[in-house]
């Protein structure tokens, strides 16, 4: 049995208070930058407390009526970036699943060579194959579209692989049990193997999303129009360039919107999420 040290308790607990301080210093910025005017902002040094403009920042973002007017109100960015991410998120862990059961439960010729080719395309991500990918989508008449914006992301090699290995696990007694009752393979799937992978797919739903939500290069390619910006390709666009003015209070405004969703989910999915990814039970 290992003894507990007191001087280490405290030393470890430091340390994740230092670390927290670091992960949410630049957040606690941002948000007291929103708090403020423009010209308080760029003051030196900035401000370092919440300011008085905290309403009337927030409703400027939100209606999109600061001086910038290149980009649509940060409630239309954000629609489109829930919209996408969700597409995304529910497709890859459907789509996994449907792979998973196929390449674990059915028995056809290079079963695990198809497995293997699924996940060497983790070596192949839409950064590496941006141009054919565009080619395609523009092809297919999907660019500035939510279609455009979320199918080119949705297969997953890694959620595959995870689905894949908890299934290995599933005891065969359950495909024999399910076999004597008359269920087909649909309906094991649908009534043992989904329910079974519950944890694992609220786990990989938190990362799915926050991988959906955080996507910037492909919606900078595929949204062509500004009602379709995601809200992280509409805060660059807010930044602009050159010397143009900016509303940095508008634009951290947005930055702490656009945290959010996120942030909701990971809070409220916390337990499934940790649960998912230690629980051993079947």
């Amino acid at each position: 049995m290992v003894e507990r040290n007191p001087a280490l308790n405290v030393l470890a607990h430091l340390v994740m208070i230092v670390g927290v301080l670091i992960v949410a210093f630049p957040i606690y910025l941002a948000f007291v930058a929103s708090t403020h005017t423009a010209p308080e902002i760029m003051q030196a040094p900035m401000p370092l407390w919440p300011g008085h403009n905290f309403w009337a920042s927030y409703e400027a973002a939100l209606r999109g009526s600061g001086r910038i007017s290149a980009t649509p109100p940060v409630a239309r960015m954000m629609w489109v970036s829930l919209v996408v991410t969700m597409i995304i998120t529910v497709g890859k862990i459907s789509i996994s699943l449907l792979s998973a059961f196929a390449v674990v439960y059915f028995r056809f010729p290079l079963r695990n060579l198809c497995f293997w080719l699924i996940f060497i395309t983790l070596m192949l991500p839409v950064e590496v194959r941006i141009g054919p990918t565009y080619q395609v989508v523009a092809d297919l008449g999907m660019i500035n579209t939510y279609a455009g914006m979320s199918v080119p992301l949705i297969a997953s090699a890694t959620a595959t692989f995870l689905f894949r290995q908890f299934f290995l696990t599933v005891p065969d007694e359950l495909v024999e049990a399910a076999r004597i009752d008359g269920a087909g393979p649909m309906r094991f799937f649908k009534d043992i193997l989904v329910p079974l992978s519950a944890t694992s797919i609220a786990a990989l739903f938190v990362i799915q999303f926050i991988y959906g939500w955080n996507q910037y290069l492909w919606p900078l390619i595929a949204a062509t129009s500004e009602d379709m910006y995601p809200v992280v390709v509409g805060i660059k666009q807010m930044i602009g360039a050159g010397e143009s003015p900016v509303d940095w209070n508008v634009v951290m405004a947005t930055a702490v919107l656009a945290m959010l969703p996120p942030a909701v989910v990971v809070v409220l999915m916390q337990k499934w999420f940790v649960k998912g990814l230690v629980d051993t039970e079947k």
